[in-house]
Parts: C-alpha cells; structure tokens; sequence
C-alpha cells in the first residue's frame, strides 16, 4: 500500500510529437494545395488582366482589333452600362456585349428592347444563358467544342471569305427562319446570324478571333473585322460592378450577389470535409485496448465508488456489489461453475455440504435483503469476509 500511494499519476494524454505526427499529413497536403493555388494564381494574374478590353494590349485583351477598325473609318467606343449600352445603338452602330452571361434577366431585357427595332448590329459573345432572351429561338448546346478551329460550312459572305477560324466554343440550336449557321462542330454552328428588321444579332461560340495574341491566325482579323466593321461606329459594352439598375437591386438577395463559383466552391468544401470525417473517423471492428488519460491507483478507485454509494445512499447496490463479488469468488472453490455462481439453488448445496452449516443462514447472507444503515452493511460485509476466509481454510 505504501509502494502504491507514492506512485505518482501518470498521464497519457497526446503529447506534442504525436500531435504533429498524427496531424502532419493533413497540414503538408494543405500547405500543398494552397501553394499551388497561390502559384497558380500569380503565373495567370498578368495574361487575363484586361480581358476582352479594347484598351489592353495583353494577349487576352483586344487592342489590335480595334485598331485595325480605327485604321478602316471605324470608331470603337467602350461603355460600362446597361444605360449608355441602350443610348448607343442605333442604325450606323454595333454593339458587341462581351459576356453577356453575367447580366440579369432585367438587364437582358432592357438591351433586347432597344436592339432589336434599331436596325443596328448586335454581338453577343459566347452566350448560354442568356440567349432565351437576348436571341429567341436559340438554344445553347450543353457540350461545347472540342475543336478551336472550324471551317465556315455556310454561304454568309463573312465567313466565306474569312475562311477556317478559332470559333470553337459554345455551340447552338436555331430554330429562327432566314438564320445563318456557320462553323459548325459535330452539326452544331458556333456562329449564328439572326436577322432582325434592318440589322441583325450575332452570336459567336468563343472571343478567341477578338484576342490580341490569336488575331493573326487563320481567318480570324478577317472574320472579326467584317463582324465588328459593318458599321461605323462600335459600342463595346464591358459589364461592371457599378452596372446594377435599382430595380434589380430591390430584387437581389445575399446569394444572388455571390458569384456562382463561390457556391461551387462551398459545396466542394462540404463534400472535402465530410470525406476527411469519414476517412479519420473510428472504424468499426473488434475492440481495442487504449491507454487511460491518467493512470489511476486501484485503492483510489475503490475509494471514490463507495464514497458515490454512500453520498447516494445506496446500501443496496453496495450490499448487491458484495454479495455479487463474493459469490463469483466462492462458486470455484465449492466446484461451481462462476456461471452457476449467482444461482442460490446451485451454490448453497455445496456450501451447506462444504461448511456442515445451515442453509437458511447462508441464503440469507449471500441473497438476502439489503441492509436498513449502514452499520447492517459493515456488518454483512464482514460476514461476507468471514465466510469466505472459513470455506479458504484447508
């Protein structure tokens, strides 16, 4: 007892070695991911700065194209808003949306009203969504082209004397009278000519033909200036932040300004997260031996059970505990079986013929009632002691 009271506590909590073993391959795969991505995003930060801008000699942007129209009489004036986008069309004006996609249906709607009776040109710059309203009657095929680079496949003057060029994008559906379908992939035109009154809608399946660093191949300078250059002035309408009528913003929740991607994203992370909980979780499967936080003496055990009976003032589970213990630890020395133990039909005939005593004494005293105080239950528990130590003796 003395050896077993000044063994210290010993803990078996994670220490910090295993903390960060355990947890290592979690962070390096994070620290991984998030490195790619940072370099990812600075390798692609400089090429698609000015995307689709007529002011922006990066590769993506489309400062050539609109010098070449400035070279032949066409001006090109770029607009941000839906607003000045409407005040600009007309019969000697082409308006070229650059991604018409991200405009709202109101928005959509107002640009359809004032082009379509303008009698001015309109291009819309590889539309999904957008088409229902922008261009009625045409669809956009969910499987776009594999092929940047297609062949006119049509009799529309443009595309005939542009020749093969990089239209491969979205493909569409038209099902408009007098429509012009060009550059078809797999049967599907990426170039559709829609005629409207006196002007028309154009709707092309990719901007690569207005890039700076893909206009001079193939036939795409030709083609771009032929679509862009029918008229003498040029509207190019770049969608911006400040680009939000009243009427929308009334309408607009907290989800409908976050981009799509970011809900995308969202999802991604929940489903990542939920696979890590399955992968780290406990498996099911035969039970394993772990060590204890702390490690804690048997005495001290002992003592903090009876304390809880005796502030509960329990008697009987503790009188039941002692009955219990001392059967199991009687019925081998009697020739029982333990599972026979609890069974006073079993245990007492061969205590009775063991002892020479009588019967009714010992079922009284291993499956009596409990004790009324706790002086009956220091008694029975001697009595317990007593008779176990009597059935020991040789």
């Amino acid at each position: 007892m003395t050896a077993e009271a000044t063994l210290p506590p010993t803990s078996a909590s994670p220490t910090a070695r295993q903390t960060w073993t355990r947890a290592r391959g979690v962070l390096i795969a994070v620290a991984l991911l998030l490195t790619g991505a940072l370099a990812i995003a600075l390798l692609q930060s400089g090429t698609r700065h000015g995307r689709l801008d007529p002011r922006s000699a990066d590769p993506y942007g489309s400062r050539a194209v609109a010098a070449l129209l400035a070279d032949r009489g066409v001006s090109t004036r770029v607009v941000t808003t839906v607003d000045q986008a409407r005040t600009a069309v007309g019969p000697d004006t082409t308006l070229l949306i650059a991604v018409p996609d991200l405009l709202t249906p109101h928005q959509q709607t107002l640009l359809r009203e004032a082009t379509q009776d303008s009698g001015g040109r309109t291009i819309l710059i590889a539309p999904k969504t957008s088409v229902s309203i922008l261009a009625p009657g045409v669809s956009a095929d969910p499987v776009t082209s594999f092929d940047p680079l297609l062949t006119p496949g049509c009799e529309l003057p443009a595309a005939r004397r542009a020749g093969a060029a990089d239209t491969g994008g979205v493909r569409y559906r038209a099902e408009v009278p007098r429509a012009d379908t060009c550059y078809p992939s797999e049967g599907r035109p990426t170039l559709v000519r829609l005629p409207n009154g006196g002007g028309d809608t154009v709707l092309l399946g990719a901007p690569d033909i207005l890039y700076n660093d893909r206009l001079d191949e193939q036939g795409n300078a030709s083609l771009a200036l032929q679509l862009l250059g029918s008229r003498t002035h040029l509207v190019w309408y770049l969608p911006s932040l400040s680009d939000a009528p009243a009427a929308d913003q009334d309408q607009r929740n907290f989800l409908d300004l976050l981009p799509s991607g970011w809900l995308w994203g969202t999802l991604q992370l929940f489903i990542a997260a939920a696979l890590a909980a399955l992968w780290r979780g406990r498996r099911l499967g035969p039970l394993v031996p772990e060590e204890l936080p702390v490690a804690i003496r048997a005495s001290e055990t002992v003592e903090g059970r009876a304390r809880l009976y005796r502030k509960a003032d329990a008697r009987d589970r503790a009188a039941d505990a002692l009955r219990s213990s001392t059967r199991t630890r009687l019925a081998p020395l009697v020739g029982i079986p333990v599972a026979q133990a609890h069974a006073s039909e079993a245990l007492l005939p061969a205590l009775s013929a063991r002892l020479h005593g009588d019967g009714q004494s010992l079922h009284s005293l291993l499956f009596g009632p409990p004790p009324h105080d706790d002086a009956a239950l220091i008694a029975l528990a001697d009595q317990l002691d007593a008779l176990e130590g009597e059935v020991r003796r040789p």
